[in-house]
């Protein structure tokens, strides 16, 4: 198996069009994402600000300010969510991209490794089997910290979805007191 330099070229080239299409589209994404974001915001703003110029009293204004937290603040979740989303989708993609390239690489690399040692002296059969051990660690290495990797995305993956839901949940509690003390 032999590695030509334009094959090489060409992976590259490949990659990095994919990289830089990855990015622009999750740039493009989250541009009308904030651009949907700001709008509401400026709607709800005004809408707002009209609602509590028509509080009555002291009690009705905060029982209004507690009313219209809860949903600024699932409004504020469901962007940080939208935001996340876009950012583990071009994560993914571009992961997926990477692991393609080093299962490629590394067939490569034992196919030529293979070749080379095909090709050894008569007696060197210990240092072929140094040479193939080597390399089997190195390919065991790189599989143990990428599953190590994904594991500790999933832990920080549901650790972020736990703290949201928690939050969501207290801000909803917190609210209904806050009215029935009013």
């Amino acid at each position: 198996m032999s590695v030509k330099p334009q094959e090489l070229a060409q992976s590259s080239i490949d990659s990095a069009v994919l990289l830089a299409n990855t990015t622009l589209d999750s740039v493009e994404r989250l541009a009308a994402l904030n651009l949907n974001a700001a709008r509401s915001l400026v709607e709800t703003s005004f809408a707002n600000v009209n609602a509590l110029l028509g509080a009555k009293d002291v009690q009705s204004l905060v029982a209004l300010q507690q009313s219209l937290a809860v949903p600024a603040l699932e409004k504020g979740l469901d962007y940080s969510r939208s935001v996340y989303a876009i950012a583990v989708e071009a994560k993914d993609k571009i992961a997926k991209e990477v692991e393609a390239q080093v299962a490629e690489a590394n067939a490569k690399v034992n196919g030529l490794v293979e070749k080379a040692l095909a090709s050894a002296p008569a007696g060197s059969e210990a240092a072929v089997a140094v040479v193939k051990s080597a390399v089997a660690a190195a390919n065991d290495a790189y599989e143990n910290l990428s599953k190590a990797s994904k594991q500790a995305v999933e832990a920080a993956e549901a650790s972020v979805a736990a703290a949201t839901e928690a939050t969501l949940k207290a801000a909803k509690v917190s609210a209904p007191k806050g009215k029935k003390a009013a």
